[in-house]
């Protein structure tokens, strides 16, 4: 569905708007000539480019029923995104509750695809409940689940001698990456025509779906050096995230997600993106091509050798 189609006139709430998936969504809004409620958390160079884009920006804490109230006025559909921070469920319980008294129409919402009730990661099981939270609401609800981002490739990645690392506790399992720019067409495009997606729950996909030796492989042909992936125990990697000082709640989950991983839960390909989205995703090759500098680097997260 083409963005600058107009099939739902009126003003757009994006949370999470400095993030991955929220700021491409607020760029493709604008670009079709919408109005955009960009909700932040700080005023910093983040959000003040929000501005000059032509965002309205809004401050507030999801956590604070009133700062949300505030900014869903006038609203008439609206794009959840929580991080991986403990709080979920209220969170979700206030958006839901200031979008009802609000009355807007509709909403796009941000979740896993490990979100399930049998979830070991309790970020998971969170995600599943607020799921079911807004399906109980009167909003015209789609719910996303996107499998690893593209991006998570550049946080766990380690550029060492001349050669690229990703030390990851994926073993064998398989997953096709997700570009965020991918996501914001497809919220975009669901915040425009809401009514045919309603209660629908869809996993987002990249192109191709490969196992981590692949996936450097692609990126050792694209950044023209070698590229290797080094299978570690879930042990080791979450006390690497606990010795960079990761909150509990994060490491907790990303722990379980990658038993989840292993297991192909986050495996699988669809036409999501394009058929919703109006785009072909980006391959893994396509996605470093286009963020070839931050791969000159190590990223934050990687896993150092013992």
């Amino acid at each position: 569905m083409p963005v600058g189609r107009r099939l739902m006139a009126g003003l757009f709430l994006i949370t999470g708007a400095t993030g991955k998936t929220g700021r491409g969504t607020v760029d493709l809004l604008l670009a079709g000539g919408h109005r955009v409620r960009a909700l932040a958390h700080n005023d910093d160079e983040r959000s003040r480019a929000l501005a000059e884009a032509g965002a309205e920006v809004v401050f507030g804490d999801m956590h604070d029923l009133d700062s949300v109230t505030a900014a869903m006025r006038g609203v008439s559909g609206a794009y959840f995104c929580y991080p991986i921070l403990p709080g979920l469920i209220e969170a979700t319980a206030n958006f839901a509750q200031a979008a009802t008294e609000a009355g807007v129409r509709s909403v796009v919402n941000m979740s896993q695809i490990s979100a399930r009730r049998e979830a070991r990661s309790n970020a998971a099981r969170q995600h599943w409940l607020g799921e079911r939270l807004l399906d109980r609401t009167d909003l015209l609800t789609a719910h996303i689940r996107p499998t690893f981002f593209a991006e998570w490739l550049k946080l766990w990645w380690e550029k060492r001698d001349g050669e690229g690392y990703l030390r990851l506790p994926f073993g064998e399992g398989r997953h096709a990456p997700i570009a965020g720019s991918d996501q914001s067409h497809v919220i975009a495009a669901l915040l425009l025509d809401p009514e045919p997606h309603d209660r629908a729950v869809y996993g987002l996909y990249g192109p191709v779906e490969l196992n981590h030796h692949e996936i450097a492989a692609e990126m050792s042909a694209t950044l023209g050096f070698p590229v290797h992936y080094d299978p570690i125990s879930v042990e080791e990697f979450a006390s690497a995230m606990v010795d960079r000082g990761m909150p509990a709640h994060r490491v907790q989950h990303l722990s379980n997600v990658a038993v989840d991983y292993q297991h192909g839960i986050f495996a699988g390909v669809n036409d999501i993106v394009s058929r919703i989205g109006g785009r072909e995703p980006l391959s893994v090759s396509q996605y470093v091509t286009e963020n070839k500098t931050d791969f000159e680097t190590s990223g934050p997260l990687f896993v150092p050798q013992p």
